[in-house]
């Protein structure tokens, strides 16, 4: 027979665990939690609020929207916006196609060495930032390489201003982009393909589709999220860009302009000015900067709308 006097003992020393394994895990969520609410939480509603103030020097004083209106008569914020505009309208499009193209190149199987030729074209985007921009430099100078290449082959008769030009200077970001994180966004396409069945492949050119045509027919449709997911990443990310302008402007970040002319002043180097470089106006820098969240928000909206998400 089972004794039934022990099981209120059990129950008891079952429950008291229970309890203390509920106020260990408590405390250990708990630290999760309040660093979650220090450094992400606090900082994007302080940030909010700041940027309904104005700063000068050591007085702040509230004036609501102000600074958002202010943004509208503000000609450096829009020649920053044109330029990032610039930017991601031509540059996005540029790496993300030349990205799905490469992906469908080396997901081949007959072709050798795929595996170097994927390390090769991932490599430039976990490249140091200052080696890289010091190589840009020196390769896009007056009389760099890039000139004597194309001077030798005879496509152009004089050194190209580069780093001198607005025009040039925005070229050559968008190359130094497009060279940089065309591997990274290709990985993402790679991922998607190994998916595919090859079967699809098989039938289709059984059917007569050539390559041409399974790449628009069926690749492209079936990787629809992967590209609509990288599409997403790249625009926020071209709405932040700072690095490049910043590195690979050859007035520095000493001078009073990015790159000839401003030409390579965008939405996140004028948050840096507005903070850091000029009179410091922490809240005139905290509305651009969520300004930067609106768009990106919007163009989010608009390209999964585009992209046919009914959710």
């Amino acid at each position: 027979m089972v004794n039934l006097t022990n099981i209120p003992t059990i129950t008891r020393k079952k429950s008291t665990f229970s309890k203390q394994q509920n106020k260990y895990g408590w405390i250990f969520v708990s630290i999760s939690i309040i660093l979650f609410i220090v450094f992400l939480f606090y900082p994007i509603f302080y940030s909010l609020y700041l940027s309904t103030t104005s700063t000068k020097g050591k007085i702040s004083k509230f004036v609501g929207l102000a600074n958002y209106i202010r943004l509208f008569n503000d000609d450096m914020f829009l020649i920053a916006l044109k330029n990032t505009f610039e930017f991601l309208i031509i540059q996005v499009p540029i790496m993300l196609l030349l990205a799905l193209i490469l992906a469908a190149i080396l997901n081949d199987k007959k072709i050798k060495f795929r595996g170097v030729f994927r390390t090769g074209i991932f490599l430039p985007c976990v490249t140091s930032l200052v080696a890289y921009a010091t190589l840009f430099k020196m390769m896009f100078n007056t009389d760099g390489f890039i000139n004597m290449g194309l001077m030798r082959l005879g496509i152009i008769s004089k050194p190209i201003p580069w780093l001198l030009d607005p025009f040039w200077a925005k070229v050559m970001i968008i190359i130094a982009m497009t060279w940089r994180w065309t591997g990274y966004n290709m990985v993402f396409y790679l991922s998607g393909l190994q998916n595919i069945p090859d079967e699809i492949y098989e039938a289709a050119e059984i059917d007569g589709a050539n390559k041409i045509k399974q790449f628009f027919y069926i690749t492209i449709p079936l990787l629809k999220p992967i590209i609509v997911f990288t599409t997403i990443m790249s625009t926020i990310g071209t709405l932040q860009l700072f690095d490049e302008p910043m590195n690979l402007s050859a007035s520095g970040v000493t001078a009073n302009s990015v790159g000839p002319g401003n030409s390579l002043l965008t939405l996140s180097v004028y948050i840096y000015n507005l903070a850091f470089k000029y009179m410091p106006n922490f809240g005139y820098a905290a509305a651009v900067s969520y300004s930067i969240v609106i768009m990106a928000g919007i163009l989010t909206i608009i390209q999964f709308k585009m992209a046919g998400d009914k959710n």
